[in-house]
Order: structure tokens, then C-alpha cells, then sequence
């Protein structure tokens, strides 16, 4: 019986008819009903189930297969509640209001949105988190935007980007180390790899950020802003002090904290400044990191802005990841996806068709995983023997990898990354999209590279501290 499910290999159709019901229902919900991705996940999850029982799989595997999901989903989650309880702590201490309180006396307009960016960038790299950055500086920027009367999407665009620059190119970073451990890749010549398309991307977004800055900057009321600054200095004390979590963070990333002891003390020092600084009780401030800040200076849109935090504001994502990952668990340890992106290997009989192919395929990963970590196994699983036979060295996947698994992952409104990107600041996927410019030049690059042959390197044409045969050894290359 053991044996049996082992052996279990879903048939192609069924593998087909799975994920073309998946899309299907994920575009109704999105385009035309309405409905709450999590029970059209739950129905698509069936689906899958009856699909699978119906074709030979027998139940008790994909049983295993959920279970086995557990194992990225409870760090996930631990990491998605410590952030609300950031987000909450951070705002009742006076960090928040601190960041837009001098972000709109200090930013000029029309640098906002490049301001921005960088600013995500920064803090990104140091932190090695794209999801911290945006549940945190990102928050705070979006207060400076709405103050400058700028379109959240364009501020939530040049927020995501940032963040997903930083988080790609930090050595910290999860997927940093995920993708080069996968593709067998040296950690450093991968990132080093990263720079001939991310940094073109980055350049681009910049130049795209301060134009559409500067095309939307004439709008700001200085009225408006006066009344921001007035109603943050009546129930906060703005001093420096409030700034202590936000070095606390930077100086722990910098000494290679992991992230869930460096969000944790960050949280806890905020609440104590809460007490100290803002005059919270201890009972309050414990109760604002569970439920989330309550702004309440009479100004609307202050009010909707720092109205937030708290680990139950978590509860949509973290419920969310839950289903999703199960899920992605089956189509994994079911076999679905291998049945599915075996028949796309066919498509790379060149370089360029290559790098495009596992652009693709990073793509519909993310849009049927829901998970950036899963996207970049699978993928670079599946990808590594075309890269061996084109003698590519490994730094040529793993960037590839990164620069569709990772930076795409923040568009999908399903995947783990989106939703919480979503959640934290305020604004749809779909609606910040068209302005995350980072997130998309990125893999259009990567392709236009591919295809152009450039930073396309072959075993022995650039030092590498690993490669996929010796250099010495002599090996065909398929071209």
C-alpha cells in the first residue's frame, strides 16, 4: 500500500484540468463576483481532492501532503502575528507618527514617490525583509503620501518595489539563500549575479518614480498638511526617543539577527516606549498590540491611517496562508506540478528560450503555490538540469529565479506576499500593480537579457566559486 502511494503520478489531463479550474475560479472571484479568495481556494482545494481520489490517489497522501505543508506555514505565521503586533506597538510608541510627522515637513513633492523607494530599499537591505519594511516604514510612508495627496497606489508601487529590491539583494534575506542553496550557487556570486538585472530595473522604477512624482506633486494642500502635523503633535510626544525601534531593527539586522527575535524585541521596546514617552498603561498598551491602534484626532483620513496594528489585524493573511499552503502542499507531494512543468521543459532549446521559460514557469508557480519559498524550489528543481546541459553556472538560475519567483510574488492578491502586502497598506494588488515598476521591469529584463545573451555565463567564462562540473573538464555545451 506504502508502495502505491509512492508511485502515485496523476495523469496529465488531470493535472490540467486542476489548475485551469484553479485560474478559472481565482479570475471569477477577482473579475467578476466578488468573492473572498479564501472560500475559492477551500473550493478550488476540493476540487483538486475529488480530482486526485476520483484518479487513483489515495487519501492518506494527501493527507501527508498537508501535514507536511506545516512546515513552512507555522514559521510563516508566527512572522505575519509578531508584525501586527509591530504595526501596533510601533504607532501607540510615536515611531509612526514620528516618520510622517518629519516626512512631510522634510520630502519635496515631487521626490516623494523616488523618496520613498529608496527609503524601502534601504531599510529592506539592512532588515533583509520585504514583509517588515512594508508592515513598518511602508505604513508609515503611506501617511506621508496621503498628506502630500498623492495616489496610494503610486506610493504602495514605489513602497513594494523598494522593498522587493532590498529584500533581493540583502544577505539576510530568505529567499537570498533559498534560491542560490537550490540552484547550487555560491550566496555571494548570486547576488552579485542579481546586479545585471536588478539594478537596471531599480534605475528605471527610480527614473519612472520621480517623473510620476513630479506629474503629481501640484496637488498637495498645505492647509491639509497643517492639520496632519497639528493633530499628530496634540496626541503624540514627537521626540527622538520614538526613533529607538527603528535603529533597534537596523542595528540588529546588521548584527544578523534572524527576523522573528528582531521584530519580537522591536515590538517590546516600542510597547515600552508606548508606556514611557505616550502615557499607555501597560494593560493598553498590551490590548493595541493584540486588537491595533485606535486613532481618534477627528481627522478622517489620519484617523483610517493609523487605525491599525495588532496581531488580529493578521488574521485575513494568516488564514489565507493557511489554505493556500495546504493546498500548495498537494499540488507539490501529489505530483501535480511535476506533471505540469514537465511538459514545459521542451520550451528551452536556447538560452533566451530558457531564461524565458523559467520566467514563465516562476510566474504560475507563484500564481498556484501562493508561496515565494515553494516557487523558487520547485522551480529551480525542475530548471537545474537545463542549466547543467547549457553548462550554465549556477548564479545564471538562481537569479533568474529571483528575479520572477521573488519580486513577482507581491502583484498576486493570493499569494502570502500580495495579501499581506495588500492588507498592510491599505491598497489592492491589482490596483498598485501598474505602479510596483520594479516588480515587473525586473523579469522583463531577465528575458530581454536571455535572449540577448548578455550576463548569460557558461562554465569557465567568469570566476564562480561553484559550478556544475569542474572547469577544467570537458563538456558539451548545447547551444
Amino acid at each position: 500500500m506504502e508502495n502505491n502511494e509512492q508511485n502515485f503520478q496523476p495523469k496529465t489531463w488531470v493535472s490540467f484540468v486542476i489548475m485551469a479550474f484553479l485560474v478559472a475560479a481565482m479570475c471569477s472571484a477577482i473579475f467578476l463576483t466578488g468573492q473572498q479568495l479564501h472560500i475559492t481556494m477551500l473550493t478550488c482545494m476540493g476540487f483538486c481532492i475529488l480530482m486526485l481520489v476520483l484518479t487513483g490517489c489515495p487519501y492518506s497522501k494527501i493527507e501527508e501532503a498537508i501535514i507536511s505543508s506545516g512546515n513552512l506555514t507555522i514559521p510563516t505565521l508566527i512572522i505575519l502575528y509578531t508584525i501586527g503586533a509591530v504595526m501596533g506597538s510601533w504607532i501607540a510608541s510615536g515611531t509612526v507618527p514620528m516618520i510622517i510627522y518629519w516626512g512631510l515637513k522634510l520630502i519635496n513633492p515631487g521626490l516623494f514617490l523616488a523618496t520613498a523607494c529608496i527609503a524601502c530599499m534601504i531599510t529592506s537591505l539592512a532588515t533583509g525583509s520585504s514583509w517588515s519594511t512594508i508592515g513598518t516604514v511602508g505604513v508609515a510612508l503611506m501617511g506621508v503620501g496621503m498628506g502630500l495627496d498623492m495616489n496610494p497606489a503610486m506610493t504602495a508601487g514605489a513602497i513594494v518595489s523598494g522593498a522587493a529590491f532590498g529584500d533581493k539583494m540583502s544577505p539576510m534575506s530568505d529567499t537570498t539563500n533559498v534560491a542560490p542553496a537550490v540552484a547550487g550557487a555560491d550566496l555571494f556570486d548570486h547576488i552579485k549575479a542579481m546586479l545585471t538585472t536588478g539594478g537596471p530595473a531599480i534605475v528605471i522604477a527610480l527614473v519612472g518614480f520621480t517623473v510620476l512624482g513630479f506629474s503629481h506633486s501640484g496637488d498637495a494642500n498645505s492647509e491639509t498638511i497643517a492639520q496632519i502635523l497639528e493633530s499628530l503633535e496634540s496626541i503624540f510626544q514627537l521626540n527622538l526617543t520614538t526613533l529607538i525601534p527603528v535603529i533597534l531593527v537596523l542595528v540588529l539586522a546588521i548584527k544578523k539577527f534572524p527576523a522573528f527575535p528582531t521584530l519580537l524585541i522591536s515590538a517590546l521596546v516600542a510597547a515600552a516606549l508606548a508606556i514611557l514617552v505616550q502615557g499607555q498603561s501597560i494593560p493598553g498598551i498590551m490590548s493595541i498590540m493584540e486588537n491595533g491602534f485606535v486613532s481618534d484626532t477627528g481627522f478622517y483620513d489620519i484617523d483610517k491611517l493609523l487605525s491599525r496594528g495588532g496581531m488580529f489585524s493578521m488574521h485575513y493573511t494568516a488564514s489565507l496562508t493557511v489554505i493556500v499552503m495546504a493546498f500548495g502542499g498537494i499540488l507539490e507531494k501529489c505530483g501535480v506540478l511535476d506533471e505540469i512543468l514537465s511538459k514545459m521543459r521542451g520550451l528551452t532549446r536556447t538560452v533566451g528560450t530558457m531564461v524565458a521559460t523559467t520566467v514563465v514557469i516562476e510566474i504560475l508557480l507563484n500564481l498556484v503555490t501562493a508561496s515565494q519559498y515553494m516557487t523558487i524550489i520547485l522551480g529551480g528543481k525542475l530548471m537545474m538540469p537545463v542549466y547543467k546541459e547549457k553548462d550554465m553556472l549556477p548564479q545564471c538560475l538562481s537569479r533568474t529565479l529571483e528575479d520572477s519567483g521573488t519580486v513577482t510574488s507581491l502583484l498576486i492578491p493570493w499569494n502570502l506576499c500580495g495579501a499581506f502586502a495588500s492588507a498592510a497598506l491599505g491598497v489592492g494588488c491589482f490596483t498598485y500593480l501598474p505602479f510596483a515598476l520594479f516588480n515587473w521591469i525586473c523579469p522583463l529584463i531577465a528575458v530581454v537579457w536571455g535572449f540577448l545573451g548578455l550576463f548569460q555565463w557558461k562554465t569557465g567564462q567568469k570566476p564562480s566559486k561553484k559550478t556544475y562540473r569542474p572547469v577544467d573538464s570537458e563538456a558539451p555545451v548545447s547551444k
